[in-house]
C-alpha cells in the first residue's frame, strides 16, 4: 500500500511540475517570464480558470481548445504533462526495490531517496529539453549547464553514500572515493563532449557545413554526467537509430522526392532523439548494457 501510495503521489508532483514545464516552454523562446502574468490563451489572451490550469484534466474538459477563442490547445500540453508524471512514478515505482529491508541502515535510505530525487531532475530536463529541440531547434544553455552540474554533484553524492556504512564511514574513505568519481565524471562528461564535437568536424569537412549544432554536444555532456560514459553511449546509440529511422520515413514520402533539394536542408533534430535514448538508458541502461555484454562475450 506504501508503494502504491509513493507511486501516486510522484505521478500528481509530477503532473504539477510537468505542468510548470509546460510554461517554461512556451514563454523561454519568446524571452517571456514564465512567473507573470497569470496562464492565458495564447491567441485571444483570455486568463484561465483555475480549474482550466489542473493538469490534464483542464485540458480533456476543454477538449482541446480555449473556451474564449476556440483556437486548438496544443497536444504537447497534456503530452508533457503526462510524460513527467508517468516518467517520476516509475521512478518512486522502482524506490520500492531498494527500501524493502526493514533492517536496511538509515543511510541507505538516504542515498537511495537522494538518488531517486536526482532521476525525477534529469527526466524532467529531458523532456523540456526534447520538446524545445523539437520544436525549435534549441538546447538552451539554461538548461544544458546546470544540468551538466547537477548531474556531476549527484555523481559525487553518489559516491560520498556508497561509502558510508555501520562498518566504514571515515571521512577519509569518503574522500577517496568522491575523488575517484569526480575524476571519473569529468572525464566522461569530457569524452561524450568530444564524440559530437569530433562528428561535427568530419561532417564539416566532407559537406562543408554544420551537421551537428555545439547544443547536442552540451547535451551528451549533461547525459554523462548522469548516467556516466556508458550510459551516454547507449544513449547515443538509441537517439542515432531513432533519427535514422524518422529520416528513413521522411525520406520515403512523396514530398521528400519531390523536392530533393530542400530535402538535403532538412535539419532533423537529434537532441530530441538522445534525450529520448537518455530516458531509455535512464530506466532499462543498466540491463541493456549487461544483456549486450553477455551477448559480446565480455
Amino acid at each position: 500500500m506504501i508503494r502504491i501510495l509513493g507511486t501516486v503521489f510522484a505521478g500528481l508532483l509530477g503532473l504539477a511540475f510537468g505542468s510548470f514545464l509546460n510554461v517554461c516552454l512556451s514563454r523561454w523562446p519568446k524571452g517571456e517570464s514564465v512567473i507573470s502574468p497569470r496562464s492565458h490563451c495564447r491567441d485571444c489572451g483570455h486568463i484561465l480558470a483555475w480549474w482550466e490550469n489542473v493538469p490534464l484534466v483542464g485540458w480533456l474538459a476543454l477538449r482541446g481548445r480555449c473556451r474564449a477563442c476556440n483556437a486548438l490547445i496544443g497536444w504537447r500540453y497534456p503530452l508533457v504533462e503526462f510524460a513527467v508524471a508517468a516518467l517520476w512514478a516509475t521512478t518512486a515505482w522502482r524506490l520500492y526495490f531498494r527500501l524493502v529491508d526493514p533492517e536496511l541502515p538509515s543511510v541507505f535510505i538516504d542515498a537511495a531517496l537522494l538518488h531517486a530525487a536526482g532521476e525525477m531532475v534529469f527526466y524532467w530536463l529531458l523532456v523540456g529539453l526534447a520538446i524545445l529541440d523539437v520544436e525549435g531547434l534549441w538546447l538552451p544553455d539554461r538548461l544544458t549547464y546546470p544540468g551538466i552540474i547537477l548531474g556531476f554533484l549527484n555523481s559525487l553524492a553518489g559516491a560520498a553514500f556508497s561509502t558510508l556504512s555501520p562498518m566504514n564511514d571515515t571521512m577519509e574513505t569518503m574522500g577517496h572515493a568522491v575523488g575517484r568519481s569526480a575524476v571519473s565524471s569529468l572525464l566522461s562528461i569530457v569524452a561524450a563532449a568530444c564524440i559530437v564535437l569530433l562528428i561535427r568536424w568530419v561532417y564539416w569537412l566532407v559537406r562543408r557545413r554544420e551537421g551537428m549544432g555545439l547544443g547536442d554536444a552540451k547535451l551528451m555532456a549533461l547525459l554523462a554526467a548522469w548516467l556516466g560514459l556508458p550510459g551516454a553511449l547507449l544513449a547515443f546509440g538509441v537517439g542515432v537509430v531513432l533519427g535514422a529511422v524518422v529520416a528513413l520515413v521522411l525520406l520515403a514520402m512523396p514530398s521528400a522526392s519531390d523536392r530533393p533539394v530542400s530535402w538535403a536542408a532538412t535539419k532533423l533534430p537529434l537532441g530530441t532523439f538522445l534525450c529520448i535514448g537518455g530516458i531509455v538508458s535512464g530506466l532499462w541502461g543498466e540491463t541493456i548494457i549487461a544483456a549486450y555484454l553477455r551477448w559480446s562475450g565480455f
